[in-house]
């Protein structure tokens, strides 16, 4: 299994990550006075900086709009943000167009039933380990960690482990 994961790592140019259930708990908190909150894992951010570091781009495709998000993209230097979009797969092809790469080179993080046709149209659809179980049967791989809490770092190193960039990654912290 880690076997397949790995060979299929290797050619991936191009990360998509959902944002709730992803990048977060998957919970929507709102204050009394209507504004939105969320809350980011610093280990995911720290990941998707390393990835793009070391060659491979990100994007994020989420059915929600938020300027909390477009904020969050910005501070990890995600330049592919594409909100208010229920047809994650037509946008993702429209990305993928724009950037000329091929459904073999990208990996898509997603949780929910939205996320599924564009899982299956890569060459690795990943869920989270709260990720809803339909989805987990379609997914090449379940993170360990949950959505929020650690689970896109984990996908940005088995990417990095897998093009022999993740050792030089952590060699820079030491």
């Amino acid at each position: 299994m880690m076997r397949d994961l790995l060979e299929k790592s290797k050619s991936i140019r191009l990360l998509v990550l959902d944002v709730d259930g992803v990048l977060t708990d998957g919970k929507l908190y709102f204050s009394n006075s209507g504004d939105e909150l969320k809350a980011f894992s610093t280990l995911d951010g720290q990941g998707i900086k390393m990835l793009q570091n070391s060659g491979v781009d990100v994007a994020i495709i989420t059915g929600r709009q938020s300027a909390i998000v477009a904020n969050r993209a910005n501070n990890l230097g995600i330049k592919h943000l594409i909100q208010g979009r229920e047809d994650k797969l037509v946008a993702l092809d429209e990305l993928r167009s724009k950037l000329k790469i091929d459904y073999r080179q990208i990996a898509y993080v997603g949780d929910d039933l939205p996320d599924l046709a564009a899982m299956r149209k890569v060459q690795l659809g990943i869920t989270v380990a709260n990720g809803h179980t339909y989805v987990a049967e379609h997914a090449d791989w379940k993170t360990p960690s949950k959505g929020g809490e650690g689970a896109v770092r984990e996908v940005c190193e088995l990417i990095m482990r897998a093009q022999g960039n993740l050792n030089a990654a952590w060699e820079k912290y030491l």
